[in-house]
């Protein structure tokens, strides 16, 4: 089925209108950090500043925590925006009334408070849809299928509502669009003649490279939104299967849009070779613009890089590459302070934080192995 993601990528309007993506200067890539509500421990351990730090909102939750430039903050923001509070737990709104309109008076007002703070945010809108896990899934863990509520064909009619309602712009053209993909007006109580705030903001689609449940109705293609409505595509990888030929693959299957690593780290063992692996293969595929550490929530966490000694000195030195950016271009150089020492770093945080779309997987012990010259080879 992946086979089949470039022809549904040309059927679906390859080029199309797209959005600035809002990527890193040439030659350059976003090292990003997720997770947690602090930037300072992780850069401490890397010896290196994180241009992009994400958050983790639920639908239809308050927005005005969003709306605040913070310029102490020295990092673009990213959001993982999901229906549901927390790993397996219910949604509190399913794609199929997004689609039609019901949570409009939501994205209108996060429209509004991210184009307040002036901040460039990239959005992961329902990361994972295809993972049995989210609520906003469209098939339990034994295939068998959700219900109209939670359907693909509802998934991608969400995506693209979300998508022109948050890009802004005069009501009047929303609605035309709206209308041509045969979905509802705007019902957010907005004058017909308004204009709806512009923020700055680019699209993540990051699916799954392969669906779980593993059914060709639950394939990753099958929840594409049209390259219309995104920015940059990409999935997530931890060190539990690393399965590099599947993630080469879900690359190739989409040769137009820059690529990001939404989701990558480690869970239960040091692995400084996965971090090694990661990084050459990084480099050896020039679309990859970001990729996003998951640190976990606290330090406790079992992704958190401190306990992991030779991962942790293996990153950093893979962050001394002049490759990897500190700081985007609009926080390169501090303000001038009145005071000798700056304020610590206060990302964002909403009333009542989210968690990603899923556990990272779950860890694979190291496996025994015999040297034959230079080369470890499995034990029997």
């Amino acid at each position: 089925m992946i086979v089949a993601l470039a022809a549904l990528w040309f059927a679906t309007g390859a080029s199309g209108a797209v959005a600035r993506a809002y990527l890193p200067p040439r030659g350059h890539a976003f090292a990003r950090l997720t997770g947690g509500t602090s930037i300072v421990p992780f850069a401490r351990i890397v010896g290196k500043h994180p241009p992009v730090f994400e958050i983790y909102m639920t639908w239809n939750t308050p927005t005005r925590w969003l709306a605040g430039p913070n310029p102490a903050f020295r990092a673009r923001l990213a959001l993982h925006l999901s229906t549901a509070p927390g790993y397996a737990q219910p949604g509190v709104i399913s794609p199929q009334a997004i689609a039609l309109g019901r949570s409009d008076r939501f994205l209108v007002a996060l429209g509004r408070n991210l184009a307040r703070s002036g901040r460039i945010v990239y959005l992961r809108i329902m990361g994972e849809p295809n993972g049995h896990w989210n609520a906003y899934a469209a098939y339990n863990a034994d295939g068998s299928y959700r219900g109209p509520q939670n359907s693909p064909h509802y998934y991608v009619e969400a995506w693209r509502r979300t998508v022109l309602i948050l890009r802004g712009g005069p009501v009047r053209r929303l609605n035309h669009r709206l209308r041509a993909l045969g979905l509802p007006r705007l019902r957010a109580g907005v004058r017909r003649g308004a204009v709806l705030a512009r923020p700055r903001v680019a699209f993540l689609w990051v699916p799954q490279d392969a669906g779980s449940p593993e059914i060709a109705a639950n394939a990753p293609g099958v929840y594409w939104p049209g390259s219309a409505y995104v920015d940059w595509v990409g999935t997530d990888f931890y060190a539990g299967y690393p399965n590099f030929s599947l993630l080469d693959q879900f690359y190739s299957s989409f040769g137009g849009k820059p690529f990001v690593l939404s989701e990558w780290g480690l869970y239960g063992f040091d692995a400084p070779g996965f971090v090694d692996d990661l990084f050459a293969w990084v480099s050896a595929h020039p679309r990859v613009r970001m990729l996003n550490y998951y640190q976990g929530f606290s330090p406790a966490d079992p992704e958190n890089l401190a306990h992991y000694p030779a991962s942790r000195r293996a990153l950093r030195r893979e962050l001394r590459s002049r490759r990897y950016l500190a700081y985007p271009p609009e926080y390169a150089h501090p303000r001038a302070r009145r005071h000798h020492r700056p304020p610590p770093e206060r990302p964002p945080q909403p009333p009542v934080p989210g968690v990603p779309p899923s556990p990272p997987s779950p860890p694979v012990p190291p496996q025994p192995c015999v040297p034959v010259v230079g080369i470890c080879l499995p034990s029997l």
